[in-house]
């Protein structure tokens, strides 16, 4: 997994125009609305993933 995982867009606007900010860890500013937002993984899921009857993943 690498180190810093990057957004495709921005989830106000929807541009792809998006910066590193560097004012703390997993920050991404915005060109396009002049917003910043941050980036956090929280962890997995306890339950993970499950396979039906049908052999797709449900999650």
């Amino acid at each position: 997994m690498s180190e810093r995982a990057a957004p495709f867009y921005c989830p106000y606007c929807g541009d792809e125009d998006l910066r590193p900010n560097e004012q703390s860890h997993g920050a991404w500013e915005c060109a396009a609305c002049n917003r910043a937002f941050q980036l956090k993984f929280l962890g997995l899921l306890a339950r993970g993933v499950q396979r039906d009857e049908t052999g797709g993943d449900r999650i």
